[in-house]
This record gives structure tokens, C-alpha cells and sequence, in this order.
């Protein structure tokens, strides 16, 4: 009677071993898919806020030329031509700076470049498969 026990014993165990190899390799695979989604995810953000600040930069080289034109247009003449480029500037530059700190932000949102939300995640399966294999 034993010796049946036992063998009932070692196919449920290879049974288990066996399921939760399968189990283990699904989790594996499904982890790594969470964390490729997520590293999408954050090289949009950060694609998309470098070309907001390079965007920016351009309107800041607009601006500064359009700078260059108001001190030219202050010394050749004395009020109408030059305020109207100096208020130009200002509203380029503005434009320039609303950009930048869109840009930023985009960028600060894609940070850190880790996978947090797959490792956090694959740390608490871990450790429920540990306290699994406890009990």
C-alpha cells in the first residue's frame, strides 16, 4: 500500500513540476511583453518632448534674429518700425519658451528610462512563487 501511495505521490508532485514550469514560462513571457509596452510607451514620451525643445530652439534662433532686426530698425529710425519689431521678438520668444517647457515636461514624463512598473511586478511574483514554495 505504500509503495502505491508513493507513486500517486511522485506523478502529482511531476504533475506540479511540470505546471509550474508552464506557469512560470507564461509569466516570464507576459513580463516581458509589460515591460517592452512600457519602454514603447516611454520612447514616445521622450521622442516627442526632444522635438518639442529642438522645435524650441529653432523659435529661439528665430527670435533672437528677429532681435538682431529690432536693434537695426531702433538705430535706423526712431519709434513705429522698431517697437513693431521688438514686439515681434517678445511674442517669438514667448512662443519659444511655451515650447520649451511643454518639451521638458514630455521629457520628465519618460523618466526613468526602466521598465518600473514589469520590475515591480515581476519582484511580487517572485516573491509569491518564494512563499509558494514555503508552504
Amino acid at each position: 500500500m505504500t509503495d502505491t501511495r508513493t507513486r500517486l505521490d511522485d506523478s502529482s508532485t511531476g504533475a506540479l513540476v511540470s505546471q509550474m514550469s508552464e506557469q512560470v514560462s507564461t509569466l516570464v513571457r507576459e513580463e516581458l511583453a509589460l515591460a517592452r509596452t512600457e519602454m514603447v510607451e516611454k520612447g514616445k514620451k521622450a521622442g516627442k518632448g526632444a522635438g518639442l525643445l529642438g522645435g524650441a530652439g529653432v523659435i529661439a534662433l528665430y527670435g533672437l534674429g528677429a532681435l538682431f532686426v529690432t536693434i537695426g530698425a531702433a538705430l535706423a529710425l526712431v519709434w513705429p518700425a522698431w517697437l513693431a519689431a521688438l514686439t515681434v521678438t517678445v511674442l517669438v520668444l514667448a512662443i519659444a519658451g511655451v515650447a520649451a517647457l511643454m518639451g521638458k515636461k514630455q521629457v520628465s514624463a519618460a523618466t526613468p528610462p526602466a521598465p518600473t512598473d514589469a520590475i515591480d511586478s515581476t519582484k511580487r511574483d517572485v516573491d509569491a512563487v518564494k512563499q509558494a514554495a514555503h508552504r
